[in-house]
């Protein structure tokens, strides 16, 4: 088979079925391991699937978000957003030093924390007054504070997270990718996310399921560097880049 006549079918079969592993497409063309991978990677190149381990991806019909959703928006999957929270908080040990970042899921995660005894720093005003309105200990990072949100960003508060260090960071965002990793339409508020994550010994996304295939402005992350809690997984492509645990 002419290697044209391997990429047709190659995504014909992406067409049918949304990911593709090297062996079943080895087993469709009679072609070799090492053939498959580097047609993979040329129709990679020329943006016509997303490669990934041991197979392929059909590109994602993605929602690009243009501005950040509005409080209502926000509000919807309450349900969810608290067991994504509940689970989360269950991760969180006695010795740990936490990051919480800003966000409706991540929000939820104070009631589901009382009586710790882990260390807490958070960019979020609102979090912060629910924690010590348990008698939790916060450190609340300085800066301005962002309009509409009333979270913390800016350079200041990049200054602050500096110097710590965390065992777990917590992160919240607007949309999972497997072409874009996890995004967010603020890039001030990405920066803060991206230093939390990368002073962190293990990150983890709090993303309820309607944030996946969504895009927005600023890159946090890949998905490779954060596990997800979501409350329900719409494609099992994405465990192909990262650990997920739906609750």
């Amino acid at each position: 088979m002419l290697a044209e006549q391997r990429a047709r079918a190659i995504l014909q079969q992406l067409s049918q079925h949304q990911t593709v592993s090297v062996a079943d497409l080895c087993q469709s063309t009679g072609a070799s391991e090492a053939t498959i991978r580097r047609d993979l990677t040329a129709l990679a190149r020329q943006g016509r699937l997303v490669k990934i381990h041991g197979g392929a991806t059909s590109l994602e019909e993605e929602e690009f978000l243009a501005r950040e959703p509005d409080l209502a928006t926000k509000q919807r999957y309450s349900r969810e957003k608290e067991r994504i929270a509940r689970y989360a908080a269950g991760l969180v040990g006695e010795d740990d030093v936490v990051f919480l970042d800003t966000g409706t899921t991540v929000l939820h995660i104070a009631d589901h924390l009382k009586g710790s005894k882990a260390l807490f720093v958070t960019s979020s005003i609102d979090l912060a007054g629910q924690l010590t309105g348990h008698g939790l200990l916060v450190y609340v990072l300085g800066g301005a504070l962002k309009v509409g949100t009333v979270d913390i960003v800016g350079a200041e508060a990049l200054d602050a997270l500096r110097r710590y260090n965390f065992t777990k960071a917590f992160l919240g965002v607007s949309g999972v990718s497997v072409n874009q990793g996890f995004t967010t339409p603020d890039p001030e508020a990405a920066a803060l996310k991206i230093l939390a994550a990368s002073k962190a010994q293990s990150v983890y996304v709090l993303a309820d399921s309607s944030k996946f295939g969504r895009v927005t402005a600023a890159t946090i992350l890949p998905l490779e560097e954060a596990r997800i809690i979501t409350d329900k997984l719409p494609d099992r492509k994405y465990l192909d880049s990262t650990d997920i645990v739906a609750v």
